[in-house]
């Protein structure tokens, strides 16, 4: 946890003092275990979290959080009455959605904060810019709905490159001319917020009224090219280590073939460790043949295929490891999610959120 707490100091420290933090913990906080990390992430700073799933929010709320939760997707027609009851705060993007709230929560006898999405080039969810001022006026005559906050979402804020910036700064452009619209039309935006990682980082004019950080809490980096901004003293620290240990220890002859298919074979006499982890719990298989692990701090060679529950690592000619040794998989001084994401190439959201539930998280 020090970690992470180290990481949203990080945050504010880019953000400055004035924007509030809504961190997502969507996917389960990206492996990490959302409930834990959303206590953990709210008494460090964070006033907003931020989910993908009702039954994400849900969760959070079974656990006792009552705090502003953003529920950045478009719930099912099911799901509508769980997510009025469960108090999570919608991000709407045309008016027939904006009705069905209305519907469910004056049913409920409550009022229902929504944020107005406006797409300014993600392609995904939200109303046209021009669209804006009337879904704001929408909104705003529906009586059980509160016109809490006014988003967008960047496509390219991870690239410092120059077709990214450029498209960053057209959807900022069209954000501002939206917003300024939506005013002219006489309604309060309220909580204004568009800055991801990405933005976070490079686009202080993006962080408005609050930010949406992700992956940058969690300690990566939101693409390879922008690292080198979130390396250093002060900066963010991967908060997930993945660690097993070996379970199983052998020696084998030269030539013997290793795991199934045989797509590797022993070279010369070598001392074969197993490790209680496989693409069942999160350690990609396109990884076989083709990834290290970390034991006394020394790396090893995974070798044969990576198995659902198992892998196996040549521990060369052993080099005094012993079984129990634990192994570290990424996380630790040298060895990260971004290291297996590029190895699979995938990206560290990915690695960390694939982290099965099995296995067990462990909060130091």
């Amino acid at each position: 946890m020090e970690r992470l707490r180290h990481n949203i100091a990080a945050v504010r420290a880019l953000a400055g003092q004035r924007p509030l933090i809504c961190m997502a913990v969507k996917a389960d906080a990206y492996g990490h275990g959302a409930v834990k990390i959303a206590e953990e992430g709210l008494r460090c700073g964070a006033s907003f979290l931020g989910v993908a799933a009702v039954s994400e929010g849900a969760a959070l709320r079974a656990a006792g959080i009552s705090a502003p939760i953003l529920f950045f997707s478009t719930a099912g027609e099911t799901e509508l009455d769980e997510l009025v009851s469960c108090n999570l705060s919608p991000f709407v993007s045309d008016e027939e959605y904006a009705a069905a709230l209305n519907s469910r929560a004056e049913k409920a006898g409550v009022k229902l904060s929504v944020h107005l999405k406006i797409d300014t080039g993600m392609g995904r969810l939200g109303c046209r810019p021009e669209d804006a001022p009337g879904l704001a006026r929408r909104i705003a005559s529906l009586k059980s709905l509160h016109y809490e906050g006014t988003a967008t979402h960047f496509a390219a804020s991870d690239s410092a490159g120059e077709a990214a910036v450029k498209s960053v700064k057209k959807q900022l452009a069209l954000f501002n001319e939206a917003l300024v619209d939506i005013k002219k039309a006489g309604f309060d935006t309220g909580l204004v917020h568009a800055a991801n990682s990405g933005a976070v980082l490079l686009y202080k004019d993006a962080h408005f009224d609050m930010v949406r950080p992700g992956i940058l809490l969690y300690g990566y980096s939101p693409s390879g090219e922008l690292a080198g901004l979130c390396g250093g003293t002060s900066g963010v620290k991967p908060v997930m280590e993945f660690v097993s240990g070996l379970s199983f220890i052998k020696t084998v002859k030269k030539g013997t073939p290793i795991s199934y298919n045989g797509t590797w074979t022993a070279p010369e006499d070598r001392v074969i460790g197993t490790i209680p982890a496989g693409y069942g719990d999160g350690l990609p298989r396109i990884l076989t043949n083709n990834y290290q692990v970390l034991i006394r701090g020394k790396l090893f060679p995974l070798v044969g295929n990576i198995c659902m529950d198992q892998c196996m690592v040549d521990l060369g000619d052993g080099s005094g490891v012993e079984r129990w040794d634990a192994v570290t998989i990424f996380g630790g001084a040298g060895l990260s999610a971004a290291d297996a994401a590029a190895k699979a190439g995938s990206i560290p959201y990915e690695i960390t959120c694939n982290v099965n539930k099995r296995v067990p998280r462990v909060y130091v």
